[in-house]
């Protein structure tokens, strides 16, 4: 049986400038598509991610659940969310009937307006914040780089203690 201690694999000076330059630049990029969010529609970016969601799903509608973990926040903070989105007018919240428990988010007709309205200025902050500052071959090698960590960070839900499950 092996008792020695377990040696840290430390970053080097290159990996720590990457992690580092990554971390700076995805808290300004969240921060900025916040700040256009707020400014341009009164919401924070992670109810904008929760409005395009129920929009992609089918019928506009998401198990409470399902739409807890697409966007990766507790049930908790979801369902305060889309008690601020309902009390906009943008969201209801429907019963399931194969599940007394079970509550689905619905976007409504309203909440498909304000993303119609919003989406525009929202996809122009990303393009000028990031798709505009690199060349396609740069575009390419980040969606590859980014699926590679989400690949390798996704997790096993069956018996794993992820947060969107609580």
């Amino acid at each position: 049986m092996n008792t020695a201690p377990h040696v840290p694999r430390w970053l080097t000076d290159e990996e720590q400038r990457v992690w580092r330059a990554y971390l700076h630049a995805t808290t300004l990029l969240e921060d900025h598509l916040d700040r256009q969010l707020q400014r341009d529609a009164g919401m924070p970016h992670v109810y904008y991610g929760l409005l395009v969601g129920l929009a992609e799903a089918p019928r506009r509608r998401l198990r409470m659940t399902e739409l807890a973990r697409k966007a990766k926040i507790t049930r908790s903070r979801l369902s305060h969310a889309v008690a601020r989105l309902e009390k906009n007018g943008w969201v209801r919240r429907e019963d399931c009937p194969s599940d007394k428990r079970g509550q689905f988010a619905v976007l409504t007709e309203e909440g498909q307006e304000v993303l119609r309205r919003i989406a525009p200025g929202h996809v122009e902050a990303v393009r000028q914040a990031m798709f505009d500052r690199l060349s396609p071959e740069q575009q390419k090698t980040l969606g590859e780089i980014m699926q590679i960590i989400a690949e390798g960070l996704e997790p096993d839900e069956a018996g794993a203690d992820l947060p969107w499950l609580r």
